[in-house]
């Protein structure tokens, strides 16, 4: 009979996962250096590399560019409601969430026209955001408007608008109608990137499409979520016919 033997690297993630869990490596506290869990652990860089790739995938522990490794601090979720936006009522009057906006001026072009409806090369505001909690992103945001729709100021440092657009709220006047599209799926390496989630991860990917009275889309937005940080939620509203009820 053949037994799996766990390999090194699993060994190693076993150990620091166990710290970690009992509190002796508490949340948002750095790693000592990967040479240095290296030559603790007796092994090479890759095999130690290996076994942190392990607790990334976990969600134990983030790997911050220039900076290192870190124990993940727990987060709260955020709330997706369907047809409107994120709401983060525990986090959204502490200073700790924070969004980074990024608004320029792009072309139509590829998807953006289908999603738009629009010419290629049609002016259109984006708007870029992500949401973080501490050090660690919630979410990720793009949202496009036609250029002609966009609120005078919005290119510039209007603050109001900016609190707007952090909640990743529908950012128009009010649509006739919105259409949300939801997939869970592994995020593209600029997601992977922006969000710090390893390659075992999976994103919620919602495109949210709001359209006026005349059927233009006067707003899509291309928003990404790690799995294990959002909770969406989506409300059917039944009209009821008044003749049925008063028969």
């Amino acid at each position: 009979m053949i037994q799996n033997v766990p390999s090194r690297h699993q060994d190693i993630a076993e150990d620091l996962r166990q710290q970690i869990t009992a509190g002796r490596i508490a949340p948002g506290e750095r790693l000592p250096s990967e040479a240095g869990l290296a030559d603790r652990y007796k092994v090479s860089t890759v095999t130690l590399r290996r076994a942190l790739a392990v607790l990334q995938g976990e969600g134990l522990v983030e790997k911050i560019q220039g900076k290192g490794n870190f124990v993940r601090r727990p987060l709260r979720k955020i709330v997706y409601i369907g047809g409107w936006g994120t709401l983060d009522p525990w986090t959204a009057a502490e200073a700790a969430l924070r969004v980074t906006v990024r608004t320029t001026t792009v072309q139509a072009d590829g998807h953006l026209t289908t999603l738009l409806k629009v010419p290629m090369g049609s002016p259109l505001v984006e708007f870029f955001c992500i949401s973080h909690e501490g050090e660690s992103p919630h979410g990720l945001a793009r949202i496009y408007i036609p250029r002609d729709l966009a609120p005078a100021g919005v290119l510039g440092d209007d603050s109001s608008w900016r609190e707007t657009a952090t909640r990743f709220a529908v950012l128009s006047s009010p649509p006739a109608a919105v259409r949300d599209s939801v997939c869970a799926r592994p995020p593209t390496p600029d997601e992977a990137s922006a969000l710090r989630l390893g390659s075992a991860a999976a994103v919620l990917a919602i495109t949210r499409i709001a359209t006026d009275s005349t059927g233009r889309v006067v707003e899509a937005a291309l928003l990404a979520f790690p799995g294990d940080r959002v909770d969406a939620v989506f409300t059917t509203h039944y009209v009821t016919d008044e003749r049925q009820t008063q028969g």
